[in-house]
């Protein structure tokens, strides 16, 4: 088997007929190295006023990753941070010990038609850095390292790949890679990491000489290396992993810990909207009816 599990997500509607396809957590698989959330939003065309904008919101014990292949989302959170985000960039946000925040239609795209598209992620901080200091650090796309590996474009977004090292700063060791694979084109990924997986974004690939549909997540076994090759069209993959998680996570809602109190503790924070607040929003989104039961 060309992976130990393949997972085809399901869809996911976040409210405005924004909808995303969830690859992680799955029933079968919580995390691949660190990062135990996957949406993959889009193509969307977002057009004047469409209700996609995210309302300030909490996470703690994780950070996101943000990367978009096409549109725009302005990110505003409680440090005082405001950033647009833009297509080939890298967006880590590190929760730790709290933090709030926006995703919005930016400003300057407010009257016109854009398409969206992208990936997030969650990365879990290990144990020791759970309660880590907030923050929120942009990476250029022009600073992300590309290096060309035959016919294939390989972007090194998070990691060490082919020689070159990405500037993203991480809490452990995290592999995330963006490839551009042109018809009847082959690359071999080495095991980078002790976890790792490939998601075909817009076109099936041949898998260690298995089929692998469009949108679907396959995860490797240990030690595995990937032997891709595109069919009659081009293909985009996305390549993640890193170590294996240093204990199992509980998630509930936008919340992440390896203790279930401290899951409770926030929601009691947010419902007191004692984490924090987006300077110059006054809107936000409640905890959900369904509590965490701890």
């Amino acid at each position: 088997m060309s992976g130990s599990l393949r997972l085809a997500g399901h869809a996911k509607d976040l409210g405005g007929g924004f909808k995303v396809r969830r690859l992680l957590p799955a029933v079968q698989r919580q995390a691949v190295g660190p990062f135990l959330f996957f949406d993959h939003f889009g193509p969307v065309t977002v057009e004047p006023g469409a209700g996609h904008d995210v309302r300030p919101h909490p996470h703690i014990g994780l950070a996101t990753v943000t990367y978009l292949f096409s549109g725009a989302i302005m990110h505003r959170d409680s440090l005082g941070c405001v950033q647009q985000i833009e297509p080939g960039a890298i967006n880590w946000m590190t929760a730790g010990r709290g933090i709030v925040h926006s995703e919005r239609r930016p400003e300057s795209l407010a009257n016109q038609s854009f398409v969206n598209h992208g990936i997030q992620l969650w990365a879990a901080l290990p144990q020791a850095h759970e309660e880590a200091e907030p923050s929120f650090v942009h990476t250029p796309s022009a600073a992300i390292p590309q290096v060309q590996v035959g016919d294939a474009t390989v972007r090194v977004l998070i990691g060490e790949a082919f020689g070159h090292t990405s500037p993203v700063a991480t809490y452990s060791p995290t592999l995330y890679l963006d490839v551009l694979l042109p018809a009847g084109a082959a690359l071999e990924i080495p095991a980078l990491v002790q976890e790792m997986a490939v998601y075909a974004v817009d076109a099936p690939v041949q898998l260690n000489a298995e089929l692998l549909d469009a949108q679907l997540l396959a995860v490797m076994e240990a030690g595995q290396l990937m032997r891709l090759v595109a069919g009659d069209s081009a293909v985009r993959l996305m390549v993640i992993g890193g170590d294996a998680l240093d204990a199992p996570r509980h998630m509930w809602w936008n919340f992440v810990s390896s203790r279930k109190d401290r899951i409770v503790q926030a929601a009691s924070d947010w419902e007191a909207q004692t984490m924090g607040q987006v300077p110059g929003e006054v809107e936000w989104i409640p905890l959900p009816e369904h509590r965490f039961k701890g």
